[in-house]
């Protein structure tokens, strides 16, 4: 098991575990981020989370032939339901939609009473997931941007903030505190692709018999923030 079986965007989501880390890997899919994890920290414990059994199957033959079974539990379920109540220190979700990972975290929140960091790759809909962040008072402490294989993804990490309550402005919420920012050059490629089918939307709503004026209203809203946003107005 080494880094070229382990995607980029994998990889930037373990380089948000801390040296030492206790965590677990829900739809782990093979387990290559838990395998790549421990086999770089021989300090490190995971738990692998499957849903699907050839996956699950595939992780434990992944687990055992990089001889860590004593160090990673492979286990069959949805979501938070493979772990006990307060068993790990971190929790990974990657690879799926935003809204997905929200519900997982949202139905399995009382598993989370030790869970200091939460790191999260969602493919689509980053925002729902910043939402969840401030209403569960974590405070996201990291962000990237990546492109690989022609998609883009955004990795989050947060942590549970015990002090002053999280709060995110409308505009961090939709872009993210740190990649506003940073205002990389994919970031940029996103918004134009994003500030395009909005675009497109609102042409689409406008032509409709009874257009609704709300989302037209929220539409045109967002729009203008992305204009400012790539043009450096503010």
């Amino acid at each position: 098991m080494n880094e070229k079986l382990l995607s980029r965007r994998l990889q930037v989501v373990a380089s948000y575990l801390p040296h030492g880390a206790n965590f677990a890997d829900i739809g782990s899919d093979h387990a290559y981020l838990p395998c790549y994890v421990c086999l770089q920290d021989p300090t490190a414990t995971a738990i692998a989370g499957e849903l699907n059994e050839g996956p699950y199957q595939s992780a434990k033959k992944e687990v055992e032939s990089n001889g860590l079974s004593a160090r990673i539990a492979v286990r069959k379920g949805d979501g938070l339901t493979v772990l006990f109540d307060d068993e790990v220190e971190q929790i990974v979700i990657a690879g799926m939609g935003g809204t997905l990972i929200t519900t997982i975290l949202e139905e399995g929140k009382e598993k989370l009473g030790r869970t200091s960091r939460i790191i999260v790759q969602p493919n689509v809909d980053a925002k729902s997931l910043r939402k969840w962040f401030i209403k569960y008072n974590y405070q996201i402490i990291a962000e990237e941007i990546i492109e690989e294989a022609g998609h883009i993804y955004e990795v989050i990490a947060a942590e549970k903030s015990d002090h002053e309550k999280v709060h995110y402005s409308e505009r961090e919420i939709l872009f993210g505190p740190y990649l506003m920012k940073d205002k990389s050059p994919v970031f940029k490629k996103k918004w134009h692709e994003e500030k395009a089918k909005r675009d497109y939307v609102k042409k689409q709503m406008k032509k409709a018999a009874n257009p609704d004026n709300d989302k037209i209203a929220k539409l045109e809203l967002e729009i203008e923030w992305i204009e400012e946003l790539l043009n450096d107005d503010w």
